[in-house]
Formats: structure tokens, sequence, C-alpha cells
């Protein structure tokens, strides 16, 4: 399995994922991936150049400062000044209410997936707020951002009644690493009533569209949403991540992108992401 997706990402995907994948299952050092990524930061602070594929904006956007963070988190890379950088970039773009919008005007100028088209003074956004402030509060991050962000989040969350995954899990994120604990885990409780809802999650193993699994909510043994499946459902839908490695070594998307580019792009992201689960679960992947 594992050699098979190492030719599908050398062949296929971008520098980052395969030094990404180089350290990740392969023991080589971060120092590669870290230099890949400083390509994607902006003089701003903030990251950007399509470092999220769908949308080929070289300005700043906050929720690729999001996947700039979730890459440093996998390479335990917080101690790098792009983190700091970051959260200056992200306190001049804050608005009143004390988060970050989804996406700024900027992605308008160029293509970008129907999604990401931002009005002209977007509001703020728990997609990407709380999944930001989650990962640099699991860091320990200090910056006068994080408080002012943090404040945002609990409001926010505890007058959210959305039922989008994209929405959810950024929630998530921020309350598993949020300091206080009670509060965290009262709000953790609403969430889980309402993810265990009929239709939330799909548990059909090989469904058509854009639907999100049991191990899109739970992607490994500690996540929160982990304790909402039983072992069998974890089981099976282990066994049917596996099984959906095509014959190229890669894992496919569900959803259209821009170009075929966009989709290879993806492709690596989330065959890295598929990797990362099944090891994380154990299932055997080693090289051959």
């Amino acid at each position: 399995m594992l050699t098979h997706a190492q030719d599908f990402v050398w062949r296929t995907a971008r520098l980052l994922e395969r030094h990404l994948f180089a350290h990740l299952f392969a023991g080589e050092s971060s120092e590669p991936v870290l230099r890949a990524l400083r390509a994607y930061q902006n003089a701003d602070g903030g990251f950007g150049n399509a470092l999220e594929p769908d949308k080929r904006c070289p300005a700043s956007q906050p929720v690729d400062v999001q996947v700039a963070l979730e890459t440093l988190d996998a390479v335990d890379g917080f101690a790098d000044p792009m983190v700091l950088r970051a959260c200056d970039f992200l306190a001049t773009i804050t608005t009143s209410e004390g988060g970050v919008p989804f996406a700024l005007p900027s992605v308008n100028a160029y293509p970008c997936a129907p999604w990401w088209h931002s009005e002209a003074n977007p509001p703020t956004a728990l997609n990407p707020t709380a999944a930001i402030v989650g990962l640099l509060l699991k860091h320990t991050v200090r910056h006068s951002w994080v408080d002012t962000a943090s404040e945002f989040c609990w409001q926010a969350i505890a007058a959210s009644e959305s039922r989008q995954f994209h929405d959810l899990m950024p929630m998530i994120t921020f309350l598993e690493h949020a300091p206080d604990r009670a509060r965290a885990e009262r709000e953790l409780a609403r969430l889980a009533a309402r993810i265990r809802e009929p239709g939330m999650v799909t548990l059909e193993t090989h469904a058509d569209g854009y639907v999100k699994y049991p191990l899109d909510w739970a992607p490994r043994p500690d996540s929160f949403c982990r304790r909402l499946f039983s072992d069998a459902i974890i089981e099976t839908h282990l066994r049917a991540l596996a099984a959906r490695q095509q014959a190229d070594g890669g894992w496919m998307i569900n959803w259209e992108t821009l170009s075929p580019l966009v989709t290879l792009e993806w492709r690596g992201i989330v065959t890295i992401k598929a990797l990362q689960t099944l090891r994380a679960y154990q299932v055997p992947i080693t090289l051959g």
C-alpha cells in the first residue's frame, strides 16, 4: 500500500506534499517541508498562492493560514517564525466581532470554486477562525490575537446551530484544545448530539457525492468524534478507506475542481491524509 502511494506522490503531488510524505512515512527531516511551506507565505505574514488548491489566489487568505498551521502541526513545526508572522496577519484582518472571515475579497480576481466568492465586507466565520485558534492553543502560541479570537469562538459556538461539517469540525478543533475544559466539554456534548442526528454521517462505505464518513469526523483514535462510533463501524470504514486506494496508488476526491491540475494537487493531499488515518488506527501500511 505505502509503496504504491509513494509512487503516486512522487509522480503527481506538489513539492510540499512530496516532502511531507518523505517526512511522515520515510523518516526524512521536516526542514524541507518547512522550506516548501515558506514559499506560500506572503510579505504580510499570511499564506496564499493556492496552498488550499480550490482557489488560485496569490494573496493571503484565512483558510490558507489554517492549512499552513495544519501542516506545521503534522511536522511539529510550531517553533518556526512563520507562526507568529501569520498571527500578525490575522490581527490585520480581524473584524469587530473578533474573528476572521472565511474568505477575503481578493479571492474574486482569480479562478476559484463557487463557494470561495467573497462579498466586499465579509463577516467573521467560525470556519476557519475556530480551527486556527484551536491549533494555536494546542501548541500554546502566545499572541494577543489568540485571546481576542478565542472570545469570539466561545460566543459564536454557543450561538451556532450549524449542521455543516465545515463549521462543526473547526468548532471541535477549538473545543478540543480550549483551556476551560468544563466549558469546552459542555459545548462538545451539544455538538455530539447534533452529529448523532440522522443524515449527519454517511455510514454507507461507498456513497456517491460529497459525503463525510465516520473517519472524516474521527481521523485519529484520539479525535473527539471517535466516541460517537462503535468499534465495528470504525473497523468497517478503515477497511473501506484502504480499499479506496486507486490503481495508480492515490486516493480520489469527491468534489469537482477547477482543472485536472487542481484535482492532482488535491489527490496528493488526500492520499497523505488517508495514510495518516490508517496509520493512526494501526492499520499496517509499511513500505515494501
